[in-house]
């Protein structure tokens, strides 16, 4: 027994354990929609689009994270914007803007003389977290959890049908935008912990699996937390005994958890098949 509680003597996994429960809700509850309204892209390219927000505001001698979210939200706004009005595609903005803000980021970086660590923005330093990082985190997450778990219905309608949802009322270019803004920023609280390329997995996979298990928005919504949740906490425990980045580790249990659920699925539906 003392073994297994050994992780939890040590305060840098005491920390990392906090701030993935800290940014799993949020990052779940905004993945659903994602996958429900086809932007899991979007969570790539504003991703990816922070650098440069991160490099000019160390620069600057700004926080960071005010320079990642308006790197992110430029990103957001911009991709959307180009795409209503021209006729390219939404996947093919979302490519040129975010490789394009990327490529800034990193010709910037290797520009100037930094004591930032290009790894950790990357990939994360889940295990360096400190005070200040767990207040950042828990404070964006907490705000992103709360318009979503007010507003679900409203996102849900707009994800859906915009059409629908501007003739019963619905704002539906604050509700676009809103949802853009809240994507940056829960980003910006991924920040420091997951990192830019891996938060891509967390902004993705809890949402693909519920979709695969559930068949209401609501239930969809709880399973995606639970399962972000899940995963993390796991993730954070497994990579002390098998000596690796915690973050990595998560994704991997996350992209073992979705093939299970699409065997399940599958399963299910062949039962389904057999008894008609």
């Amino acid at each position: 027994m003392d073994n297994l509680l050994l992780p939890l003597q040590f305060p840098f996994m005491q920390n990392a354990l906090l701030i993935v429960v800290l940014i799993a809700p949020a990052a779940a509850m905004l993945s659903a929609f994602l996958v429900l309204k086809g932007w899991s892209l979007m969570g790539d390219a504003t991703s990816h689009a922070v650098l440069p927000g991160v490099v000019l505001a160390y620069l600057a001698g700004i926080p960071l994270i005010i320079g990642a979210f308006l790197a992110g939200l430029v990103c957001a706004l911009g991709t959307g914007f180009i795409k209503d009005n021209s006729r390219i595609k939404q996947d093919t903005v979302m490519g040129v803007v975010f490789s394009g803000m990327f490529g800034l980021g990193i010709v910037i970086y290797t520009q100037v003389e930094t004591a930032l660590h290009l790894d950790h923005i990357l990939f994360g330093n889940m295990l360096g977290v400190d005070a200040e990082d767990l207040w950042t985190a828990g404070l964006i997450s907490g705000g992103v959890a709360l318009i979503l778990g007010v507003k679900w219905r409203d996102f849900l309608a707009h994800s859906f049908d915009p059409v629908q949802a501007k003739m019963i009322g619905l704002p539906v270019v604050w509700l676009h935008y809103g949802l853009l803004a809240i994507l940056s920023a829960t980003i910006v609280a991924m920040l420091s912990s997951v990192g830019m390329i891996l938060s891509v997995a967390y902004l993705i996979a809890p949402g693909a699996i519920a979709f695969l298990l559930t068949r209401r928005f609501a239930s969809l919504l709880r399973v995606a937390v639970g399962v972000a949740l899940l995963a993390g906490v796991t993730g954070v425990y497994a990579s002390f005994w098998l000596d690796a980045a915690p973050a990595p580790t998560i994704v991997l249990i996350l992209t073992g958890m979705f093939l299970a659920a699409l065997a399940l699925r599958r399963m299910r539906e062949s039962r389904l098949s057999a008894r008609g």
